[in-house]
């Protein structure tokens, strides 16, 4: 047999082991059929909802809908659901985010743009030194958000 004609007959044999292969890791990262969580980033400086719940394994996805890029970053100081130091850009009108949890815990996040973490490791405005100023002079509150993660039982 040539060298050519070995080529042509491996090639079937390759595809008949991988593609099992790919459907198996292709399974392993979905979530069993629950449906994606969305926190959306609107047109302005905030995550709705606030809150969520999902199931371990079960997706969020983060969505923003802002003119203005924002980002997810995990306050690894009480996170306890993984995913540590998670630290994503979500573009500017329409980036997106997914991630999927693997254990029961809770994942608080903010945007390094508008939040920044005081001494206590929580969540605050940026103030004079950046963020989004009203006409009052006020800096609002921080962009942030929270998830809790909890198991099947």
């Amino acid at each position: 047999m040539t060298l050519s004609k070995l080529r042509w007959w491996a090639l079937p044999s390759l595809l008949i082991c991988f593609v099992p292969l790919l459907a198996l890791s292709q399974k392993a990262d979905t979530d069993g059929g629950a449906p994606a969580r969305q926190i959306i980033v609107p047109d302005e400086d905030r995550f709705v909802p606030f809150a969520i719940t999902v199931r371990v394994g079960q997706p969020v996805i983060w969505i923003n809908n802002d003119i203005d890029d924002h980002t997810v970053v995990s306050d690894d100081a009480f996170n306890t659901a993984g995913h540590r130091g998670t630290n994503v850009l979500l573009k500017a009108n329409g980036g997106t985010f997914r991630l999927a949890f693997r254990h029961p815990g809770v994942f608080p996040f903010y945007c390094r743009f508008h939040a920044m973490l005081d001494a206590h490791n929580q969540p605050k405005a940026p103030g004079p030194d950046g963020g989004i100023q009203d006409p009052n002079g006020n800096y609002g509150t921080p962009m942030n958000g929270v998830i809790t993660v909890v198991g099947d039982d």
